[in-house]
């Protein structure tokens, strides 16, 4: 076909040319989400023609000029060339933009008969204009230079509902043509549609709409932006001021707690940014320290990496994963630095710490929540250097080198993390609460790197899952019996009448070693006479029983399980736990400060008695407690009784 004289190629064969034209256009740009390639792509295989006239009077002036005396058209190319054919009209029409009703002033001859000819009096379809916007805003007729320097766009955005046939396609189709096959574009970002709540649509007159300023006051911007930020594209938005105290509590607020801790703590000791690279004496709090540098550098390349694509919904996930580890691992697991009296190098280095790690975490999110960051920054940067950066949004964005990453230490501190979350999961099935300590916690893991590591973090994990013991075990079978099972609605149409011969050799095998199989690879392959077939984890069903004593959980390979057999001693120590908690519940109400010393009284019987004097001294320790005795304080600061274990306990506190 390409071959053929020009005067040989029919209209429907440049068209399909053309269309192809446009196709390329679409595979040299990256589309995200995805489908939006495959959904443009279709709309070209399957477009007809198009209506490009309007029969309004504001819009574009398409410039076709007819004559009614031969039955021929003309389109002007130009304003140049306008003017050298106009032949009445120019002189009222100069000086104006191409739109009526001045441009219909203009007059030109037909160049078949010489006729005067007027232009047609419909105007363009607005998408002509929106897809022109490439071409038109940036000069190309009159510096082409200038618009090659600009030209394709690094990346535009739309929802994509409907702009697939239309901004999108006006884009590809006057773009490609006027570029000579270039597309109009590197990158687009498509969503969908945001909705009220309840999936409806918004509208005024139905009472559900949200003004941006209402929603902004109320909700708060940074708010609004994270639960933008974090929304999957391809799916349509639930707006509403519930998704947005649900975003807030998820996010923003355990965010500004952590800043808050470090914060009020620092006052409190009169800390000062100074020593950055400060290191504990202490091997497990300088580990910690080193991990959670490393966790967040993983973080900002996790970040960078999704954003490199415009997977905000990626970055937003990672981010917040990373606060949960701060919060819920570093801090909650570093308490006890901040609060000792002693101003030694160990808390120095936990300062240094937390406060070289909130600030570089705060740069991280700061395109996602610019006003609670900047206030951040603030704080923790200028109010003590004046010689940084005016704001956060003037700090580089802090990047970093992924060869550079510790990777057995956030291996080894990823698996205590899912340790400890299992062995906490093995408490709750036996309804055991964590205060309440336990005699014994044993871990089955996959490899002897695992084991290695889980041994290196033992005390750390004794902690965290409240046992006396923690030992890791070579075989699972000593924590668990197996049963594996076929799982009869997807074997038994998949083998038909073998499907009994591959049931018998399912529960032949070994179920301890195919449970473990199946769990590091995802599948398990069974013989059955001479043929060898894999089947899927979802194929078989295992069944776990804990042996007499355990609870036990497991996920991920990791296999924890915890002695549920009591003792007094542990059920003494239990009942101090809960009374610290109790205590520190008390200090709160009675409107202490962090640091006050405190004298405590109480009034208790039995084993509650037994545990409050056998563990006085951590519950001291616990609550800065000077003084703990058996008496009820005369005058006390606040009073309150509570109940341990079905027992009564009054509980009188003064401040020191």
């Amino acid at each position: 076909m390409l071959d053929k004289p020009r005067e040989e190629v029919t209209a429907a064969e440049k068209a399909d040319n053309f269309r192809y034209m446009i196709m390329d256009s679409v595979d040299q740009a990256n589309w995200y989400p995805s489908f939006g390639r495959d959904r443009e792509m279709d709309w070209l295989r399957n477009m007809q023609h198009w209506m490009i006239s309007k029969k309004r009077y504001y819009g574009l002036a398409l410039p076709i000029y007819e004559c009614e005396a031969c039955d021929n058209f003309h389109v002007i190319g130009s304003l140049e060339e306008l003017k050298e054919r106009s032949v009445e009209g120019w002189d009222e029409f100069e000086g104006h933009a191409p739109h009526r009703p001045y441009i219909d002033a203009v007059k030109i001859a037909c160049p078949t008969c010489g006729t005067t000819i007027s232009r047609i009096k419909d105007v363009g379809d607005p998408w002509l204009d929106a897809g022109i916007v490439g071409i038109s805003t940036l000069h190309y007729s009159s510096d082409r230079d200038y618009w090659q320097k600009w030209y394709p766009a690094d990346w535009i955005s739309e929802s994509f509902p409907g702009q697939f046939r239309n901004w999108f396609y006006s884009l590809l189709a006057q773009s490609t043509l006027m570029a000579e096959g270039v597309g109009p574009f590197k990158n687009l970002f498509g969503y969908a549609t945001l909705v009220a709540e309840d999936g409806r649509e918004m509208h005024k007159s139905w009472g559900n709409a949200i003004e941006f300023g209402e929603a902004a006051e109320k909700m708060g911007s940074d708010t609004m932006r994270w639960l933008y930020a974090s929304c999957k594209p391809e799916q349509n938005l639930l707006f509403g001021y519930t998704r947005g105290d649900e975003t807030r509590r998820r996010f923003l607020i355990p965010l500004w707690n952590v800043y808050s801790f470090f914060v009020s703590y620092a006052r409190l000791d009169g800390w000062l940014p100074g020593d950055a690279t400060a290191v504990s004496l202490d091997p497990g709090h300088a580990q910690m320290d080193e991990w959670v540098r490393e966790r967040l550098v993983e973080t900002g390349l996790a970040v960078q990496a999704a954003l490199d694509v415009y997977d905000s919904e990626k970055a937003t996930q990672v981010l917040e994963a990373f606060l949960d580890d701060l919060s819920n691992w570093y801090v909650r697991r570093s308490r006890r630095r901040f609060w000792k009296s002693e101003a030694d190098t160990d808390k120095a280095a936990a300062y240094a710490t937390l406060y070289a790690v909130l600030v570089d975490y705060v740069k991280l999110l700061a395109p996602f929540i610019p006003f609670m960051t900047e206030e951040m920054y603030q704080n923790l940067v200028r109010s003590v250097d004046e010689t940084a950066p005016a704001s956060v949004h003037h700090c580089l964005y802090p990047l970093a080198d992924a060869a550079d990453l510790d990777h057995n230490l956030l291996a080894k501190m990823r698996l205590a993390i899912t340790t400890a979350s299992l062995g906490r999961a093995a408490r709750g099935m036996a309804d055991i609460k964590l205060r309440q300590p336990l005699a014994k916690a044993r871990v089955n893991v996959g490899s002897r790197q695992e084991r290695e590591n889980l041994m290196q973090m033992a005390n750390v994990l004794k902690e965290e899952i409240n046992v006396k013991e923690f030992e890791v075990v070579l075989e699972v079978g000593e924590l668990v019996n197996y049963k594996l099972m076929p799982n009869n609605r997807l074997l038994g149409p998949k083998f038909g009448r073998d499907f009994p011969r591959v049931r018998d050799v399912l529960m032949a095998l070994d179920a301890a070693q195919a449970a473990e199989e199946l769990q590091a690879n995802g599948e398990l392959d069974v013989t059955v006479g001479d043929e060898t077939f894999t089947l899927s984890d979802e194929e078989v069903v295992v069944l776990t029983e804990s042996r007499g004593g355990l609870a036990v959980a497991s996920d991920k390979g990791v296999t924890v399980a915890v002695d549920t057999q009591l003792t007094p001693q542990l059920l003494q120590e239990g009942y101090a736990r809960d009374l610290v908690r109790q205590l520190n519940s008390m200090r709160k109400d009675a409107g202490l400060e962090i640091s006050d010393r405190i004298h405590v009284g109480y009034s208790a019987e039995g084993d509650v008695a037994l545990g409050l004097q056998n563990f006085a001294e951590y519950i001291q320790q616990e609550t800065l407690a000077l003084s703990l005795t058996a008496v009820s304080l005369e005058n006390p600061d606040y009073s309150t009784s509570v109940t341990v274990d079905e027992m009564e306990v009054e509980l009188t506190l003064q401040k020191a």
